[in-house]
């Protein structure tokens, strides 16, 4: 027998990979209803969460009844087709057939497309097919249209409005229920039509939908029960420190859950001793492996934050701005829906830890190649092996002073351009021997992070509060010196280091200095730039 493994790749094979109920994640008891009340809606999550596995699942479980018949059709294939209505209609129908013959038996589609797409034109040929389709079938069809969104422009208008036409002649002559999946809820598109130039709203396209269903990320109990099929079929355990470690770097988000765990389990060379329990230290391991390889799903993140809509989200997030001075409901739904950001204890903050990291790291990388040349880890390095904490600050304020006016320049991510570069900074240095765990106060206007280097007397923990002047230096002070020491506090620490960036017109002599304060009985080193 094969040994089964985390899925990172695709669609899960329930006989190959670790997996979660299908059925139980899209809420079955929920879901049949909707069929039986002949609705059309939408199933729409963040990419690579287990969209199409659920679809897939659910044919399966229809087509295992008597009362439906169902057939899942993925209409990517006509993406390359952009707006030419013609040649995508001819993709997306003969997609259709295939997919009907191979997954419900059906070869009923694939035999009358061809001739009805000659006779009725692209603009009509998805409505005719499926309504002989549906007249010829012995039960009621329910058809799943994956990756809709992949489909633009009057190629999307052409397939939206043609179930919409088709509509009022369910279930006998049309689908009993058409489910459309993809990134995002078809309201929220905005579609610009190649022929005239208007723009149409998805509601208005398709305003037949009656739902939109969100397929969410793991729980935490969800992930737990994952691992613990590796843990079942190996013996191999995860500590509880492991656990809480994996749900802090994925928050549940089901690729990274299942890419941590091949990559703890399955790639790292002390992981595949199933003796050996996987630890916390193991998960750290396993972000950074993935965070280098620049693995397909966190490139196609860190890619979207070249879009306006995303940076009118992002940056506020990163420079602790507030968010409804840059980016509009639009603009936050659509970065929810990539899943980029989610409400965290009532909030909106990056969606985990991973994503915390790998989008300064993205944001910086020309920047962290730069530092490689112009700064070495051991110019901060004490005998000790431990990390001089004043000796990195201090080198940080002479490499700000000097280069910050031009490297600013260079960032895409204006308004966070000195927390992005201090991370940077940091980031060279504490490469290969610790991480940076970031925290970002939405509208608070502050950056946490945490600096952990392992030294070899035991683990260095360097707190950094970041923040710009915006009102007077005073208040500026006052509030940081408070905000560090929340920090300190809730970390267990007993002193740490406010840095505060002065964008102003002031001599780089008055920016720059250094003092020692007591805040509240822990000692706070203040740093300007």
């Amino acid at each position: 027998m094969t040994m089964r493994f985390f899925n990172t790749a695709g669609p899960v094979n329930l006989t190959r990979h670790y997996c979660l109920d299908p059925l139980r994640r899209i809420d079955l008891d929920m879901l049949l209803p909707l069929i039986e009340q002949e609705k059309y809606f939408i199933l729409h999550a963040p990419r690579q969460t287990g969209k199409t596995t659920c679809l897939l699942a659910l044919r399966e479980y229809l087509n295992a009844g008597d009362r439906y018949r169902c057939v899942y059709v993925n209409v990517e294939i006509a993406q390359s087709a952009r707006e030419d209505v013609a040649a995508a209609m001819r993709a997306i129908l003969a997609a259709l057939g295939d997919w009907a013959r191979d997954g419900a038996e059906d070869r009923y589609p694939g035999a009358i497309w061809p001739a009805i797409l000659e006779r009725h034109g692209p603009h009509q040929a998805l409505e005719a097919v499926l309504s002989d389709w549906a007249g010829a079938s012995d039960r009621p069809l329910v058809v799943l249209i994956d990756e809709i969104d992949a489909l633009i422009g009057d190629t999307l208008i052409a397939v939206l409005r043609q179930l919409r036409a088709g509509y009022p002649k369910r279930p006998v002559r049309f689908p009993q229920t058409v489910i459309l999946c993809g990134v995002r809820d078809v309201r929220d598109y905005r579609i610009h039509s190649g022929s005239t130039k208007e723009i149409i709203t998805g509601g208005s396209a398709f305003n037949i939908k009656a739902e939109s269903l969100r397929l969410g990320n793991f729980t935490a109990d969800d992930m737990a029960a994952l691992y613990a099929e590796h843990t079942a079929a190996t013996g191999q355990t995860f500590t509880a420190a492991a656990l809480e470690r994996a749900w802090a770097l994925s928050r549940g988000q089901p690729w990274l859950v299942n890419a941590l765990g091949y990559e703890t389990c399955f790639r790292a060379p002390a992981g595949r001793d199933r003796s050996r329990p996987i630890d916390a230290e193991a998960l750290d391991q396993a972000k950074e492996a993935l965070i280098l390889r620049r693995e397909t799903h966190l490139d196609q993140l860190a890619d979207k934050l070249r879009e306006p809509r995303v940076r009118r989200v992002i940056e506020p997030v990163l420079s602790g701005d507030e968010l409804q001075l840059a980016a509009s409901d639009e603009d936050i739904q659509y970065v929810l829906d990539l899943g980029l950001i989610d409400r965290i204890d009532g909030r909106l903050a990056i969606a985990n830890a991973t994503y915390r990291e790998i989008i300064p790291r993205q944001l910086t990388y020309v920047q962290q190649l730069d530092l490689e040349a112009s700064q070495q880890p051991a110019w901060y390095l004490r005998p000790d092996g431990r990390l001089d904490e004043d000796k990195l600050l201090a080198g940080f304020q002479e490499f700000f002073r000097e280069h910050s006016e031009h490297w600013l320049r260079r960032f895409d991510y204006q308004e966070a351009g000195p927390q992005l570069l201090m991370q940077a900074f940091l980031q060279r240095i504490v490469n290969g021997g610790g991480r940076v765990e970031r925290e970002y106060g939405l509208g608070r206007g502050r950056t946490d992070l945490l600096v952990i280097w392992h030294a070899p007397g035991g683990v260095q923990r360097i707190v950094l509060e970041l923040k710009i002047l915006r009102k007077s230096r005073e208040r500026t002070l006052t509030e940081g010196l408070e905000q560090t020491w929340q920090y300190l506090d809730r970390l267990g620490e007993g002193s740490g280091h406010l840095v505060i960036f002065d964008r102003g017109d002031r001599p780089w002599d008055e920016k720059i200095y250094r003092r020692e304060e007591i805040h509240r009985g822990r000692p706070i080193t203040v740093w300007g730039c």
